[in-house]
């Protein structure tokens, strides 16, 4: 008999239901999970026994979005949901970094975390109620899980926080905060900010933590309805304690002198080469390599953590604040249009900067709905980078994460796109890695970017920090290396300008950790941000005055929103034309802007002229150049002003007489040509007899009355003038189009 339970309570203004024992309920855990109409099923699953050998815990969380959700059909050929989005994997992230730290140590068994987007209002991101209801499942799912966990996003205008604000108050908020942990503190961050300082920052974190304890309450009551009966742990055997004993006996006095070597790969030989002597030795005890391997690690973290907060001395001789050094180099790729190589001790980032238009916008297909982005930034981690040789592919969810990161710090400071109307795409290469690669990121595409030309508001730039933290007291440490992020207890980023904080992230590998503790590692953090962007100033103080050479100019005209069909053309021919012709790009806006991008000035002022000349109004005694696009018996009809067209009468074509208007003009020909007046359908007259077809002077003083045609008397006989007039008023009347240039 399924136990059928349900919670309600008002949070931030809505309601929040659990519900569980109704769907899903041979999950180990599941839980129906709705803010507002937003809607998530939530499922945690778990193996009961370990593989053999397994030294490393398979926890999977998979957030999907269904299109049904959002009452759309997927695009596509096939019509439905395939690999993960970005924001997808961004999401599945989001809930892992939180819960991972909760599973008990040692625990080896696979477990799976599934939450399924069933509705979305448009107002309430999904993300944050996912976390909850995965905290949730895995609480009632039996599964040893030191939970639950509470999240919440907060936002800050005008000087106050806000409890999981809506899509629409996002739109104005100074900050997204999103963060989650338990009743005692903060297990992760991920912010976006607009140069806040330390002190919002942080006082955004505890409005955060206090306004999701009722949250983890109701998840607890929900718990002492529903849960499982728990798992039991297996306690560590005699044999066990005995093996880890002679672990630390037979490797620490290596491992530890291997900690000495302050270059990273000497270093990782040097402790390679004690653990494979002290496998050795247990292999010649009869003893069982394989499980001490994850023991060696265990050994390592004593030995690193103990020497630092003995010492105060890290792997690499740095004192605890003391940022590694730094190069900036600026322009080192010819052809690209901006680059730059960051280099921080043995942690080096390639970031290069490519300028385009409203074309290579990137198209984001969304619950949202569809929209555009028009700064992208791509992290690549090869494996070449820490001196392996591995599998390369499409980029993994560690990828995802760096760029994203790397993306909010640089994004508040991107300047409006009605003032640099450029699309931006940064690509970073890690080239070495030795710690806080996405950091190398941050600064790397601040020059890159400058150096293409820019106008970021400021530089940004960021650093990582970690925490060791023991019973007997904890020490932060600027600006980690990878062994103090793998050894270590805490990921936390900070990045932005001299005035304040643009991105935080933050990860604890520990249950929870104090603001004071936070408080410590943000002002070791702003400290450690202004000296890194004192030496990136060496190369670049801000950005150049102008784009590269090799990227594309673009250049902005308005035009009135009506004309905007006659650029376009009938099916797009006009633009068509104009495009092939100049070899430019054009974007055109609803609002009559228009932007031409081309690398040659003078393919862009010729199309520039062009589409100013389909806007322009012809004005009677002007002259234009124009081609001959049609011959008739009674005159040409000749093009001018891009897509205007007139009628040049056949007395009009040259001084004297015209027996046959292809005698002086043919179909294609240039002429040059002088609008003479407009008929009662404000049809353009024009004339080539006032006109020096060699000079394009005006010699309308110089030209007598115009010659009679046909016969002596001057008038044709037989009313002949009179019926080709009638036919060509009969032809411009139905809407003739002569070549084709009149929509």
């Amino acid at each position: 008999m399924f136990n059928y339970f349900r919670k309600e309570l008002e949070w931030g203004g809505r309601k929040l239901v659990l519900e569980t024992g109704k769907i899903a309920r041979q999950a180990d855990g599941a839980v129906m999970i709705s803010y507002g109409e937003t809607i998530i099923l939530c499922t945690a699953v778990g193996v009961k026994s370990a593989k053999p050998g397994q030294d490393f815990f398979p926890l999977t969380v998979n957030y999907q979005e269904k299109a049904f959700a959002a009452g759309k059909i997927p695009g596509g050929f096939f019509k439905r949901e395939g690999r993960p989005s970005e924001a997808e994997v961004l999401k599945s992230r989001l809930i892992d970094r939180p819960i991972r730290p909760l599973f008990p140590e040692g625990f080896r068994n696979e477990v799976q975390i599934v939450a399924t987007v069933l509705s979305f209002d448009n107002e309430n991101d999904p993300d944050i109620v996912a976390l909850v209801g995965c905290s949730a499942a895995l609480t009632l799912s039996g599964i040893p899980f030191f939970g639950p966990v509470g999240a919440a996003r907060v936002g800050y205008e005008n000087g106050e926080y806000i409890l999981n604000p809506t899509q629409e108050q996002m739109k104005t908020s100074e900050l997204e905060l999103v963060l989650a942990g338990t009743a005692e503190g903060v297990l992760m961050v991920e912010s976006e900010a607009k140069e806040l300082s330390e002190e919002i920052m942080l006082g955004a974190v505890a409005f955060g933590h206090a306004a999701f304890q009722p949250v983890i309450n109701a998840i607890i009551e929900l718990a002492e309805h529903a849960a499982k009966e728990p798992w039991k742990l297996t306690e560590k055997s005699a044999d066990e304690l005995a093996l880890e004993a002679r672990v630390d006996a037979l490797g620490r006095e290596g491992i530890a002198a291997g900690y000495q070597e302050k270059v990273k790969q000497v270093r990782y030989e040097k402790v390679g080469a004690a653990k494979k002597a002290a496998s050795a030795a247990l292999a010649a005890e009869g003893l069982d390599v394989e499980k001490a391997k994850g023991m060696f690690k265990h050994l390592e973290a004593d030995i690193v953590r103990n020497t630092i907060l003995d010492t105060g001395i890290r792997i690499d001789g740095r004192d605890t604040k003391t940022v590694r050094p730094i190069i900036g180099e600026v322009g080192i790729l010819p052809r690209a249009h901006g680059s730059a190589l960051f280099t921080r001790g043995e942690t080096q980032a390639l970031c290069v900067a490519t300028l385009g238009t409203g074309q290579d916008e990137q198209v984001v297909d969304a619950l949202l709905g569809e929209y555009r982005e028009n700064f992208m930034l791509h992290y690549n981690f090869p494996p070449y980078s820490v001196g392996e040789a591995g599998r390369m592919g499409s980029p993994g969810r560690r990828e995802v994460g760096h760029g994203k990161l790397a993306w909010r710090a640089i994004h508040p400071l991107l300047p409006a796109k009605d003032k640099f109307p450029y699309t931006m795409r940064v690509v970073s290469e890690i080239t070495e890695s030795n710690g806080s690669s996405s950091m190398a990121t941050v600064c790397g595409t601040s020059l890159a970017l400058m150096d293409a030309g820019v106008p970021l508001l400021r530089p940004v730039a960021g650093i990582a920090m970690g925490l060791i933290k023991e019973d007997r007291g904890f020490a932060v440490l600027s600006d980690i290396l990878g062994d103090e992020d793998h050894l270590g207890d805490m990921d936390f980023k900070v990045a932005g300008t001299e005035v304040g904080i643009t991105s935080l992230q933050m990860d604890i590998k520990i249950t929870s950790i104090t603001f004071d503790i936070m408080k410590t590692a943000l002002e070791q953090a702003k400290d450690g941000r202004i000296h890194i962007l004192g030496e990136m100033a060496k190369a670049l103080t801000g950005a150049r005055g102008d784009v590269a050479t090799t990227a594309p100019r673009i250049t902005i005209i308005s035009v009135p929103k009506e004309k905007i069909r006659e650029i376009i053309g009938t099916g797009g021919k006009v633009i068509r034309e104009i495009v092939e012709q100049t070899k430019c790009k054009i974007d055109i806006d609803d609002d009559g802007t228009i932007k031409i991008a081309a690398t040659d000035t003078e393919q862009a002022q010729k199309a520039i002229d062009w589409i100013r000349g389909i806007v322009a109004e012809p004005e009677i005694g002007v002259i234009y150049n124009g081609k001959v696009v049609k011959t008739a018996d009674f005159g040409a009809f000749v093009n001018f002003l891009g897509s205007k067209d007139g009628l040049v009468h056949i007395s009009e074509l040259q001084q004297g007489r015209v027996n046959k208007t292809t005698d002086v003009v043919n179909q294609g020909d240039a002429v040059k040509v002088k609008v003479i007046g407009f008929d009662d359908r404000g049809k353009v007259k024009l004339s080539m007899r006032c006109v020096d077809q060699a000079t394009g002077a005006d010699i309308t003083e110089t030209v007598g009355a115009k010659p009679a045609r046909g016969g002596e008397g001057g008038e044709r006989s037989g009313g002949e003038r009179p019926a080709r007039r009638e036919r060509f008023e009969r032809a411009a009347g139905e809407g003739e189009q002569p070549g084709g240039f009149r929509d």
